[in-house]
């Protein structure tokens, strides 16, 4: 038997005996429940379990060698690095917030899944291939050595921005893994959401910091398994519960007509047009307070005052002296804010006074013009998500790791394999849930609520993940008195379809998985970068390769901790920031990628030029058109939501780049070659 084929049997027989004794520890764990072990030693031991287990494969691979730091040492087998890769993809974003996303747009939600498995096709055939074949370390690397120029040749100045967009991309994309974390963590442990998330950065600093490249691939095969497992075990049981097919990629189509059914019967309900009635009613509301502006908040913060000083005259308790005081605190400090803040819950406050939208319709909409701006908007954010795909630093740096040319070809082909058990699993998911509370939940009594709204209510006191109000005070669960977030729906699977507890706690340990093995993969692109391209390369070209090694992994630890910092802010929903992160990849990176490999004319001057214009444009458009950045929906560009701005990045990016590569001098010959090297066939 040759190496490589006895290192593949060596590493089978190691996951096969994993994945037994993860089947055992379930088990284990299953029957300490029906004993009677209190749920939140079950929580603990899942997280000491998943915790001490990632730990334990980064002491193993620790090393100080560049090679299997940088790149796992070239000798990862196509299989095991599609099982790696896949892991590193699904993210916090596509295990819990796709299916919530799913639940809460129905259709525009498809958007995720054909972008993100679409991008995957555009890295097999346009990217992967000739990255393998430079055989060096980042994508700056390759980047440099393409567009050669700048001070001696060596491409420092295109080096130095692809760093600056490696970086921006990659802490976007990790403070949603971050805050991922921690909502997970605060879900196994109970502690405090900020907490949770530094309590989950240790988690992620194991898998790392010791060994780089060559601990995080094989920690991520073994979360790949967890992963997996976690999130079929409960989709299967709620198929099976409702459909009686076990398989819910197949019998999902069935459950869709009858939610459509209940679609129907809801949006004509006399109690859910009452409800509505009275959102409508509170809209309108706020609408007068927003043109009586400013009279309107100086009526209401005397108003405000006039009730703090009232309470503290009659001697109040303390409780209802810091509930008046909070409502105080709260209040718009100027007009401007008030305008805001009231512009922003008279929208919120219209939205729930709709009916629920077909979950299987394109595009609904209330007329044409609506209609096709979500259709615009749909295949703007899957252009958006295929080109980011293919432009990822994390993901393009596992092309370096596979053995040869072939085995990265093939080694995306096991990746897609990988991806799509789980994403062809994620709108059944959608489905089965969204069906579960239509028929379980709505019609409910308040006096009898189940035990997961409660509990998933107070994970967050500040911003609750799931909140239902009797808006019309008569005792019964409408759907339009649900206000449920999506992040919380895959992690609430279990106890929605009634599951033992230690599924619960299989699912918490799946997203964990998700979300650490992503955020290992982006933590060490940035101190890679960092550390590889910006001090080797540029400030200390005679650096030892231990010198190299130590300095990412202190560069790794220090952003870690600030992106931790940021997560800790909760500066946007998951999927918002992962998709942002998308679009400034495709228009940072794409067009210097994409060309460099297949446009010999494309120059330094014109790379360098592309990217600086692609991130501009994609910047400026998100600045301009986010509520949450300051800008206005009225800024838009053709009703493009910011979220997809790459769809104006990336044209620009390319547009510039072909024009001055043009207008400036060609490539010398040394280019040429170097193109002609990566094409060629090994």
């Amino acid at each position: 038997m040759s190496t490589v084929g006895a290192r593949f049997a060596r590493l089978g027989r190691h996951y096969l005996y994993f994945t037994g004794c993860f089947g055992a520890f379930l088990l284990a764990l299953t029957l300490l429940e029906k004993g009677g072990m209190p749920r939140v030693w079950i929580g603990y031991l899942f997280m000491f379990a998943t915790i001490v287990l990632y730990a334990v494969i980064g002491v193993l691979s620790r090393t100080s060698n560049v090679s299997e730091y940088y790149v796992a040492g070239r000798r990862v087998p196509a299989l095991f690095n599609g099982m790696a890769t896949a892991a590193d993809w699904i993210s916090a974003a596509s295990f819990i917030s796709l299916a919530g996303g799913l639940y809460l747009h129905g259709f525009d939600a498809l958007a995720y899944i054909m972008g993100w498995t679409g991008g995957y096709c555009l890295v097999a055939l346009l990217i992967a291939p000739y990255l393998r074949k430079f055989a060096q370390y980042t994508i700056p690397d390759f980047l440099a050595a393409r567009y050669a120029g700048g001070s001696g040749g060596r491409g420092n100045p295109v080096r130095l921005m692809a760093v600056g967009a490696t970086i921006i991309v990659s802490f976007t994309y990790v403070v949603a893994q971050i805050y991922a974390v921690g909502l997970i963590a605060s879900r196994f442990t109970g502690v405090d959401f900020s907490v949770g998330i530094f309590l989950g950065l240790a988690s992620i600093l194991v898998c790392s910091f010791l060994g780089g490249m060559r601990a995080i691939t094989w920690t991520q095969v073994a979360q790949y398994i967890i992963i997996l497992v976690a999130f079929l075990m409960p989709t299967m049981w709620l198929s099976a519960k409702h459909i009686g097919n076990p398989l819910p990629q197949v019998a999902y189509g069935a459950v869709l007509p009858k939610l459509a059914a209940r679609e129907a019967q809801l949006a004509s309900d006399p109690k859910e047009l009452a409800v509505r009635a009275i959102f409508t009613a509170r809209a309108e509301a706020y609408a007068q307070r927003i043109r009586a502006l400013p009279a309107s908040w100086e009526a209401g913060r005397r108003e405000v005052l006039g009730e703090l000083d009232a309470v503290r005259l009659r001697a109040g308790s303390l409780i209802d002296i810091r509930a008046t005081e909070r409502r105080v605190a709260a209040y718009p400090a100027t007009a401007g804010e008030a305008a805001r803040q009231w512009s922003e819950q008279q929208a919120a406050n219209l939205a729930r006074a709709l009916p629920p939208e077909p979950h299987a319709t394109p595009f609904p909409g209330p007329d044409r013009e609506q209609s096709d701006s979500r259709r615009n908007n749909f295949l703007a954010l899957v252009f958006c998500l295929m080109l980011g795909t293919a432009a990822l630093p994390h993901i393009l740096m596992r092309s370096y790791t596979t053995p040869s040319v072939r085995e990265t070809r093939v080694s995306v082909f096991w990746t897609l394999f990988f991806i799509l058990l789980v994403y062809l699993t994620i709108p059944a998911l959608a489905v089965l849930v969204k069906y579960d509370i239509y028929t379980h939940l709505v019609g409910s009594d308040f006096s009898h609520l189940p035990n997961w709204v409660s509990y998933w209510a107070s994970v967050d006191k500040l911003n609750p993940l799931i909140a239902i109000t009797d808006i019309n005070h008569d005792g019964i669960v409408q759907l339009a008195e649900i206000a449920i977030d999506g992040d919380v729906l895959v992690l609430a699977t279990p106890e929605i379809g009634g599951l033992p507890y230690v599924i619960s706690g299989l699912v918490a340990a799946g997203a964990l998985a998700a979300a650490l093995s992503t955020a290992d993969g982006l933590l060490l692109a940035i101190s890679n970068a960092l550390s590889h391209d910006v001090y080797y390369k540029v400030v200390d070209p005679a650096a030892s390769t231990q010198k190299r090694v130590t300095i990412s992994k202190l560069l790794l630890l220090a952003v870690a901790f600030i992106a931790a910092y940021a997560a800790s802010q909760k500066p946007a929903d998951i999927l918002s920031l992962v998709g942002a992160a998308f679009s400034l990849a495709g228009s940072a990176l794409f067009p210097a990628l994409v060309m460099g490999v297949f446009w010999k004319r494309a120059n330094h001057a014109g790379a360098l030029a592309g990217m600086v214009s692609g991130v501009g444009v994609c910047i400026y458009y998100m600045l301009h058109t986010n509520p949450i950045l300051g800008g206005s929906v009225a800024s838009q560009w053709f009703h493009i939501a910011p979220i997809s701005a790459g769809v104006f990045g990336v044209p620009a990016g390319m547009a510039v780049l072909v024009a001055v590569s043009l207008m400036t001098r060609a490539p010398d010959e040394h280019s040429a070659s170097f193109i002609d090297h990566i094409r060629a066939p090994e």
